[in-house]
């Protein structure tokens, strides 16, 4: 657990970070990490952590040297505001060099090449998902300064990581992972995340047009979003945060950003300076932490941004691919017989595996068998059991919080209980949570965590604020009537004059609430 905040002294490192005969420690062991990492339900981010990694000095221009004259894939948008998602089905394709994708971003208009159709000023462009084993094929010695096992993954480095380079206003529309979660390493620029709990999801209007596999998409722009269109939008709760390279400033930077109550999670190092005097720098360098099932805006507000994430497989990933299995199968033989000559509609860039019903069958057959060949038969029931009971438990917590909030304050044993989840908290300096902003986008002179004025640690440790009540009971109410609600506000028209389309019909039988049942009853037929 990340020691107090308070511990910034002249006599040593920072808390939650130390030194070891002049060697820099990390704030968290592998076994620590990893059990932070499949406990935490909330969006967090270490510090610290990555301090070490060769793949720190990954800017773009390092790249460009290593990848030298390598094509790589660029995705074009538009620098507008428009409340439609830009969604890859919408955006156009650029084969580039790095270089090129350099040049063309010191806005030289004049420019030929690749880019010399696209306007720097109106346009961003994006080269997304590029995985390691695919960008790096012949240079696989590189994979060796990317380190998951630091976070209790062993053996985990670049081979499963990928790898996102973006020029400003670059960003990806607002998803969920069907699979895992997620570990990000920001290494150049300023990105900032836009994140939603799962609870959330009727509220961020969720379709799987366009398709791809493991991608649920939300058909509003959660930046520019149209509420008149989307009411439910309102009830979402919004998790903003800027994550950020490693920097290196002056301990007196340090402390005026203490004092103006921005949270700065820092690595402090010991030094002397020209004239002899004892003196400090400090480093933070951040990972972000993204839960599984949470929602995620994510833009560039750099010129240029390099990130690096890898997405960690979880239990839960067995019956997602059943769930995934069939989504395939339904989006992919309804849109095929709606218009069989025209899958850019509606199938992502991404996908590019055959979706015959013969193969998508051959691919739920499989997901099932896999599911039984890591469970086992009798595992299955039990496995089922627990989740139910799981479930049920977390309902009767729910409730217990929410009757917890109700009560007046000065009751000894709701006090006593609250002081004891605290001090179970594994956040801290080298922990920092993502907690609800503002409704409104927040803007970029804020600091590394965006919030609603109320900061998380004070200089000296104490509190200078509570995190938001989050009232999750509440939610889960609310979102289980939110469907009901949703598909009454897409349509202005009147009942008589209702058209429903073949994706009105998909957003139904493909939501993830369904898509759970229905996998969950093909096992329950396979016992």
């Amino acid at each position: 657990m990340a020691a107090d905040a308070g511990a910034i002294t002249d006599a040593g490192p920072a808390s939650g970070a130390g030194e070891v005969e002049g060697k820099c420690v990390k704030p968290f062991t592998p076994e620590k990490a990893k059990e932070i990492i499949m406990s935490l339900q909330q969006p967090a981010v270490f510090c610290n952590m990555v301090f070490d990694w060769p793949a720190r000095h990954w800017t773009a221009k390092h790249l460009s040297e290593v990848l030298h004259g390598k094509q790589i894939r660029f995705r074009m948008g538009m620098t507008s505001t428009d409340p439609v998602p830009q969604f890859e089905t919408t955006c156009s394709y650029v084969e580039a060099t790095l270089e090129e994708f350099l040049t063309w971003n010191c806005d030289q208009s004049s420019i030929s090449g690749p880019f010399r159709d696209y306007d720097h000023s109106k346009f961003w462009a994006y080269a997304d998902y590029k995985y390691f084993v695919n960008l790096f094929e012949d240079k696989t010695d590189v994979f060796q300064d990317v380190i998951w096992s630091d976070f209790g993954f062993p053996g985990r480095n670049g081979w499963e990581s990928t790898l996102w380079i973006g020029s400003m206003g670059a960003h990806t529309p607002c998803h969920l992972d069907s699979y895992g979660c997620n570990l990000v390493f920001q290494v150049q620029g300023r990105k900032r995340w836009h994140l939603f709990p799962p609870e959330d999801t009727p509220f961020l209007y969720p379709t799987r047009i366009p398709y791809e596999e493991s991608s649920v998409f939300s058909k509003i722009n959660v930046v520019n979003p149209d509420v008149k269109r989307f009411p439910q939008f309102q009830k979402a709760r919004r998790h903003t945060v800027t994550l950020s390279p490693g920097q290196v400033m002056e301990l007196q930077h340090m402390e005026r950003r203490w004092e103006e109550g921005t949270q700065l999670p820092l690595l402090v190092k010991r030094r002397k300076d020209c004239g002899g005097r004892r003196a400090h720098t400090v480093t933070f360098i951040q990972v972000l932490f993204v839960p599984r099932h949470w929602w995620h805006y994510v833009e560039s507000i750099d010129s240029v941004t390099v990130s690096i994430n890898s997405w960690i497989e979880l239990e839960e990933d067995h019956q997602a691919r059943v769930e995934e299995a069939i989504t395939r199968i339904l989006v992919c033989a309804l849109k095929t017989a709606e218009n069989p000559h025209n899958t850019r509609a509606w199938l992502n860039p991404t996908e590019v595996e055959e979706t015959s019903h013969e193969v998508n069958c051959r691919y739920l057959n499989g997901a099932v068998s896999a599911f039984f060949d890591h469970y086992g038969t009798s595992q299955v029931v039990e496995t089922q059991a627990l989740r139910t009971n799981r479930e049920r438990r977390i309902k009767e917590e729910l409730n217990v919080h929410n009757h917890m909030e109700a009560e007046p304050t000065g009751r000894p044993s709701l006090t006593s209980g609250t002081v004891k989840q605290e001090a179970a908290s594994p956040f801290g300096p080298d922990l920092v949570p993502v907690i609800p902003s503002s409704q409104e986008p927040p803007s970029e002179r804020g600091g590394i965590f965006e919030r609603d004025g109320e900061d998380f640690v004070g200089k000296n440790g104490g509190r200078l604020g509570k995190l938001h009540c989050t009232k999750r009971q509440r939610m889960v109410n609310e979102s289980e009537n939110a469907a009901v609600e949703q598909t009454a506000s897409n349509s202005a028209l009147a009942p008589s004059q209702t058209f429903i389309s073949t994706d009105d019909l998909l957003d139904c039988l493909v939501n993830p609430q369904v898509t759970r049942i229905v996998a969950q009853l093909l096992i329950q037929r396979s016992l």
